[in-house]
């Protein structure tokens, strides 16, 4: 058998013999992972997924028409073998009761999400606006800090927070705050909301609103734009995908909250949101199943309305400004 030699091999002297066209690139892993999920493969398994992320969902909304007997003593899909449903567990949720009124209670958790999503976004796209085309002293400093804020947690911050809407703050006996009394009420969960959204709607709307062409904010200057002409008619019109992916995230935050609500404004039916709600339906020993089944269909309505409506932006508001090009 004879050796192969630097000619048989395509090389001389070591050196590759140059091939026709260009060498094809590595691919990266991140094309690697869309080429798989364009293909068929990746199509049925993506399809795949979404049906076992459903299932779940299906059995709340079969469980929500089924006697309470049969939620007892059966698993939801025997509904397919036996199928007996019914509208009485609707109508115990939606009437009065001890715990409170559910449309009531609807009407108390739109109070408390819909100013809480809109007072983070008005302020954090004013901050977000400043931190990436205004130049001021400390303002590196100023947005590391408010990104450091997102590791703060909720639970940490909720006892010192209800001191000082409760009892105002002291500092070395100067009142900082004064008493405001603000537990019970629907503004003590707008700021703490506001409080604790704000970090991250300023992070991603400066990744966002840093990410527009300068060209556009050189010639607003030239016509004489000011500040705030420049962000309210050209910044906040193009920044729309990133604000309705904020504020998809904001009101599912919101708008699924126990323990905010209960912490700040209470139990009580007149201001408890939807979730209080739900606890109480739920009873004391969990004996009532089956209200509970339609008690969270009915809250999922509305976000899966807001989610739908909004999710063309969704991607597009996440995505944009993490790649430059």
């Amino acid at each position: 058998m004879s050796v192969p030699t630097a000619l048989d091999t395509g090389e001389i002297d070591g050196t590759p013999e140059p091939t026709d066209g260009p060498v094809p690139a590595r691919q990266t892993v991140a094309q690697r992972i869309v080429g798989f999920l364009t293909s068929w493969a990746g199509r049925v398994t993506v399809f795949f997924v979404c049906v076992l992320w459903t299932i779940p969902t299906l059995g709340l909304l079969t469980s929500s028409f089924r006697p309470e007997d049969a939620v007892r003593t059966s698993g939801w899909w025997k509904a397919f073998t036996d199928p007996e449903f019914t509208l009485d567990n609707y109508e115990s949720v939606l009437k009065s009761g001890p715990s409170g009124d559910m449309w009531q209670a609807f009407i108390n958790s739109l109070t408390i999400t819909v100013p809480s999503v809109i007072l983070p976004i008005a302020i954090a796209s004013f901050a977000a606006y400043a931190f990436a085309w205004m130049r001021f002293p400390g303002r590196q400093w100023l947005f590391i800090t408010v990104v450091g804020l997102l590791v703060v947690p909720l639970h940490l911050a909720l006892i010192p927070m209800l001191q000082a809407f409760t009892n105002g703050v002291d500092v070395f006996g100067v009142k900082v705050i004064p008493d405001l009394d603000l537990t019970g009420r629907y503004v003590s969960v707008w700021l703490a909301h506001t409080a604790f959204g704000l970090p991250l709607a300023v992070y991603l709307l400066y990744n966002y609103i840093g990410s527009l062409p300068r060209d556009i904010f050189e010639a607003a200057r030239i016509d004489g734009a000011d500040h705030f002409t420049i962000f309210w008619r050209l910044v906040l019109p193009l920044s729309v995908p990133a604000l309705a992916a904020y504020a998809i995230f904001q009101f599912l935050w919101v708008w699924n909250d126990f323990l905010v609500a209960t912490v700040f404004i209470g139990t009580s039916p007149e201001v408890a949101p939807m979730t209080v709600r739900l606890a109480a339906l739920v009873g004391s020993r969990g004996q009532d199943q089956h209200l509970l089944t339609a008690g969270a269909f009915l809250t999922m309505i509305l976000p899966l309305v807001v989610f739908f409506s909004l999710q063309r932006y969704f991607v597009r508001g996440l995505l944009a400004g993490s790649v430059k090009g």
